[in-house]
C-alpha cells in the first residue's frame, strides 16, 4: 500500500511508532570519540543501514537518518564542510533502503550550534545551511525533515522556512525542554512549550513536539502543554528512556523498555500521535511501544 503523508495517517486515527536513538548504536559499531557520526554515510553504510533495519524490524512506522550533525556548521569540525549535501543525501537513502515502500523517512536536522541572538551567523546563512540538508533529504528518499533538539525559536524557524520554500516534504519541528527550579519548562534559551508551539506553526511546521532532555513521564506534562494551545495539529514525542544516571563513571538511561511502554497510555491521553524514543532508547524500547499502541 502506497504511503500517505504522515499527518494523513495521523488524522486517521492512527498512533505512529518512530524509532530510538543512533548515537549508542554507532558507538556500540565502532564510531570513536572524536569521528564524524554522519561520514559513516559514504564510508560505512552497511553499519548505519544495520542501525535502520533494526528500528524497523522492532515496528517503528518511520525511521530517522544518520544527519542530526550533518549541517555544513556542524561538519566544519571536521573539515567536511563542502559534502553536507552528499551526507545527507546518503543518509537518506540508507533510511530509504531499510524504511521499504511502506514506513516513512523522518530525516534528522540538528541544531547548527550557531546563535543569531550572539551575532555569530546570520539568519539568510542559517536558512541556506537547512537549505541544503532538506534539499538532500528529498533527493535521497525522505518523506519529512525532522528539525530536532531546538532551542531557539529564530534557527527554528528558518529551518522550517527552509525546508518549506524548498521542497514538498512534511516538516516536522521539535523542541528540547528541561525541567526548571520552578517546576516549569523551558529551552536553553528559555522558551516555554507553549511559545515554542505558537512559533513554529506560524512559520509552517506540519508536525511539532518535543524530543530528548526528559524521560517518558514528565514528556506527558511537556505534551499536554503543547496540546493546549494546539488543538489540532500532530505531536511527536522522542523521549530519552528516563534521565540519565552516572554509575560507575559512565552514563546510564535507567528505564527499561516495560517502562517506557508504561507511560504510552498517557501520553497518547495527553495528545501525542507519534511516539519514540531519543537518548538510551533501543529496538527493544520501540518493540514494547509498539505493544502498548497497539493494546490501547
Amino acid at each position: 500500500m502506497a504511503r500517505k503523508r504522515i499527518g494523513e495517517a495521523v488524522a486517521s486515527g492512527r498512533i505512529l511508532i518512530s524509532d530510538g536513538a543512533w548515537g549508542t548504536f554507532l558507538h556500540s559499531k565502532g564510531l570513536k570519540p572524536g569521528e564524524c557520526p554522519e561520514s559513516w554515510c559514504l564510508e560505512k553504510p552497511e553499519s548505519v543501514l544495520d542501525i535502520a533495519r533494526s528500528y524497523i524490524e522492532a515496528g517503528a512506522d518511520m525511521i530517522e537518518t544518520n544527519s542530526f550533525g550533518a549541517s555544513s556548521f556542524k561538519l566544519t569540525h571536521y573539515g567536511l564542510e563542502g559534502r553536507s549535501m552528499d551526507l545527507n543525501k546518503a543518509a537518506a537513502a540508507i533510511s530509504r533502503q531499510a524504511a521499504g515502500p511502506d514506513r516513512w523517512v523522518i530525516a534528522s536536522a540538528g541544531p547548527t550550534g550557531k546563535l543569531l541572538v550572539m551575532e555569530d551567523v546570520t539568519a539568510p546563512e542559517l536558512y541556506e545551511a537547512f537549505k541544503v540538508q532538506a534539499q538532500a533529504f528529498e533527493a535521497g528518499g525522505a518523506d519529512a525533515i525532522c528539525i530536532e533538539t531546538m532551542s531557539d525559536i529564530s534557527e527554528a524557524v528558518e529551518a522550517i522556512k527552509a525546508a518549506k520554500e524548498n521542497t514538498s516534504l512534511e516538516v516536522i519541528c521539535t523542541f528540547t525542554f528541561e525541567k526548571t527550579v520552578q517546576g516549569d519548562y523551558r529551552t536553553m534559551m528559555g522558551v516555554s512549550p507553549e511559545d515554542a508551539t505558537r512559533a513554529i506553526i506560524a512559520a509552517g511546521a506540519d508536525i511539532i513536539g518535543a524530543n530528548c532532555g526528559n524521560g517518558m513521564e514528565r514528556m506527558i506534562d511537556i505534551v499536554a502543554q503543547i496540546r493546549a494551545v494546539a488543538p489540532g495539529i500532530p505531536i511527536l514525542v522522542h523521549a530519552n528512556a528516563g534521565l540519565p544516571c552516572n554509575i560507575e563513571g559512565k552514563t546510564v538511561f535507567p528505564e527499561t523498555p516495560a517502562d517506557m511502554a508504561s507511560f504510552v497510555p498517557a501520553i497518547v491521553k495527553a495528545g501525542a500521535n507519534i511516539i519514540g524514543g531519543c537518548c538510551g532508547t533501543t529496538p527493544a524500547h520501540i518493540a514494547e511501544m509498539k505493544k502498548a499502541v497497539l493494546a490501547l
